[in-house]
């Protein structure tokens, strides 16, 4: 189940952005323009305590953390940040995207033991990665407006893919204009046994029975819960 009182099995897992120490508010996937969050849910955009309000408005067993100077700059990834937000919520998986591009630089995040790591197409030249990781980490299939973003190999050979997988469209990302269903849907009849994770554009929990039935495991959210449309 998706969270207490939930009509779907869609999982939902709250999103934190990470730039320059702060959570920011994603828009639309434009993230040179993503400002420090202002949220009903935190008393600031401290990650600890963003980590905590998302969680207090939807219980949810793991987290998805994009630490985007990480992705963007090749910054390492923000380990500060990362415990902050593990110490506050004890038992709650992470799933961490930090522009991982080599084996050493995964080895090294899985063991500071903070959670996941995700590797993103974006941040992949070829496939050789998340073949050789395999199901210890989470695959994002980038995209925007329709392009598949980073290893071509990634997004058309099925056979690399591991376990659990994001379907990540960035244009839609805190656009509230409703998730990619075709292209979710597509993937799944591609590898009915994966576990597709759809990100973008949610815009409440008129969008989780869609999702269910286009073969979603679960949906990243972020503005969605903010925003107070989606609450459980």
């Amino acid at each position: 189940m998706s969270g207490p009182g939930s009509a779907t099995r869609t999982e939902v897992v709250p999103v934190l952005d990470l730039r320059g120490g702060v959570v920011v508010r994603a828009r639309a996937g434009d993230r040179a323009r993503y400002a420090p969050i202002v949220t009903p849910l935190s008393p600031g955009p401290a990650p600890a305590d963003v980590a905590r309000g998302l969680l207090s408005a939807w219980p949810a067993r793991r987290l998805y953390v994009a630490d985007l100077d990480a992705i963007m700059d090749g910054a390492p990834p923000d380990l500060g940040a990362l415990r902050a937000i593990a110490a506050s919520c004890p038992g709650v998986e992470l799933w961490v995207d930090a522009g991982f591009a080599t084996e050493d630089g995964v080895a090294a995040f899985l063991a500071a033991g903070l959670g996941r790591p995700v590797l993103g197409s974006e941040s992949q030249a070829d496939a050789v990665l998340v073949r050789r990781i395999g199901a210890r980490a989470v695959l994002s299939l980038d995209s925007r407006d329709g392009v598949p973003m980073g290893a071509a190999e990634l997004h058309e050979d099925a056979s690399a893919w591991p376990p659990e997988v994001i379907v990540m469209t960035l244009s839609r990302v805190g656009s509230g204009a409703g998730p990619d269903l075709a292209g979710l849907g597509a993937l799944k009849a591609r590898s009915p046994r994966t576990a597709f994770y759809a990100a973008g554009g949610l815009r409440g929990p008129e969008d989780l029975p869609a999702l269910e039935e286009a073969g979603a495991a679960g949906v990243l959210v972020a503005s969605a819960i903010h925003d107070g449309r989606l609450r459980a």
